[in-house]
């Protein structure tokens, strides 16, 4: 599920104050970002912004901002656990072009994918900016393998809906109906051994052509070595040739 996330100037423009204010209050520990995009732009939650109208109600009845440090050492600021808690380590996002270059495609690919809903992106700024966990790194290996196996993206879309819906299965038993979880997870095992049959497969290919190309690659030198000692031959031939004389 794509998480909302403000970069500094969004946070700002909701909360109704500048940037100074906003380096301000990081100085003094009140609001501190989520995360941190692959290019160091720092990236706020909607916790950041609950904390921000809380510091902004408190600076309204005339407490300082020292004043409101102390407070909320004692009180608390409203946090979203479902996405942070305090101490959290900073956690760095991908922009698409990032996940593209790691993963060795074009951006277009990740955007194409995610049109396609076999990915899509942990949070979302408001000026439209994606971002992605580290883990989609794997994630989108994972697709560049499957299309190597030879699964069109349809076919990767589907194994992408089944393994969510496993994960969703796994946090909530009671996700759908008996037997749709059946039919569901016998889909899983149908993809999964029809997906090993394939690797079998290709390994089997792959000592194969390991096999023969080991040794052609040896002959292949060889002939070369040998064609070369021709040439040395006939063009040491001619140089003696052109020095005789007449």
């Amino acid at each position: 599920m794509k998480k909302a996330v403000f970069q500094g100037p969004e946070l700002c423009r909701r909360l109704g104050i500048d940037e100074k204010t906003l380096a301000e209050w990081q100085g003094y520990k009140l609001i501190d970002p989520f995360g941190f995009s692959d290019d160091h732009v720092p990236l706020y939650t909607e916790s950041a912004l609950a904390a921000g109208e809380h510091i902004k109600q408190l600076r309204q009845l005339g407490y300082g901002v020292r004043e409101v440090q102390k407070i909320i050492r004692k009180i608390g600021l409203p946090r979203n656990s479902s996405l942070e808690s305090a101490g959290d380590k900073k956690q760095k996002f991908l922009t698409v072009g990032a996940l593209a270059e790691k993963v060795g495609v074009s951006p277009r690919t990740i955007k194409h994918w995610e049109d396609m809903g076999i990915i899509e992106p942990n949070m979302r700024s408001e000026g439209g900016f994606r971002y992605y966990g580290d883990g989609y790194i794997y994630l989108c290996n994972l697709i560049k393998d499957l299309q190597l196996f030879s699964y069109s993206l349809t076919e990767i879309k589907m194994i992408s809906d089944l393994f969510r819906y496993y994960l969703r299965l796994q946090q909530d038993p009671a996700v759908s109906p008996p037997a749709e979880k059946v039919a569901k997870l016998d889909t899983m095992l149908h993809e999964i051994n029809r997906l090993s049959k394939k690797i079998a497969m290709l390994k089997e290919g792959i000592g194969r052509w390991e096999d023969l190309l080991k040794k052609k690659k040896k002959d292949v030198a060889t002939l070369r070595l040998d064609i070369q000692k021709r040439i040395n031959s006939v063009q040491k031939g001619d140089k003696n040739g052109k020095n005789r004389p007449d």
